[in-house]
């Protein structure tokens, strides 16, 4: 699940929608974050969800779609495969606009940029700036997006061109989308995240992200 999927899955609250995204920025015990107790929600809930994610069949199964010589890299690659079908078909799992959700979601974002960690501001920034998550539904900027994560990591790998990937099988990877996305939305509308997120702290630790 990549920033649409986990923005979608988490709260409307505020500081809960923000602590979904900044799962991928932040490490460590969920307790020990000097950060506000919403987004600390957030954050257990965003660890939860790829906990359930990497664990499941299907996405074992769109694994599988990746080539050999960049399954290395499929995580990445399926997070952004799926945000691209989430936004192509929002309209199937979502009760209003894809359009009218980031309108809410980017100034919501931005006005809690005192509380978000410096490593994701700029992401945030550009995200919010130039309508990334709407973005996702045109392969082009599927494309674009993955060639700019290949150049982000710190060695060569086989990332550019791989949303080429998607487009050989794209009948493949769709059904796996259209038959997870109803059990991730069923395991996150099941989640209580005050009592989570209290017993992760009360672990000393919680889901790696």
């Amino acid at each position: 699940m990549n920033f649409l999927a986990h923005l979608f899955l988490g709260p409307r609250d505020p500081e809960q929608a923000l602590g979904s995204l900044l799962g991928d920025f932040v490490r460590g015990p969920v307790a020990k974050l000097d950060l506000p107790e919403g987004v600390r929600q957030g954050i257990w809930l965003h660890r939860r969800i790829d906990s359930f994610t990497d664990a499941h069949p299907l996405i074992a199964m769109s694994r599988t779609r990746v080539s050999p010589e960049r399954r290395r890299y499929a995580g990445i690659m399926i997070d952004m495969f799926y945000d691209h079908l989430l936004a192509r078909h929002w309209d199937r799992f979502a009760d209003q606009p894809i359009g009218d959700f980031t309108a809410r979601m980017y100034p919501l974002l931005r006005a809690q940029r005192a509380v978000i960690p410096v490593s994701a501001w700029p992401v945030i920034d550009h995200m919010t700036e130039h309508d990334w998550l709407s973005s996702y539904a045109r392969m082009a900027s599927l494309h674009r997006a993955l060639d700019n994560i290949a150049l982000r990591l710190r060695r060569a790998n086989p990332l550019p061109g791989s949303a080429s990937e998607l487009e050989h099988d794209y009948a493949g990877f769709e059904a796996d989308f259209l038959a997870f996305m109803p059990q991730v939305i069923a395991f996150a509308g099941s989640q209580d995240l005050v009592l989570g997120a209290a017993e992760a702290g009360a672990a000393g630790d919680s889901p790696s992200a």
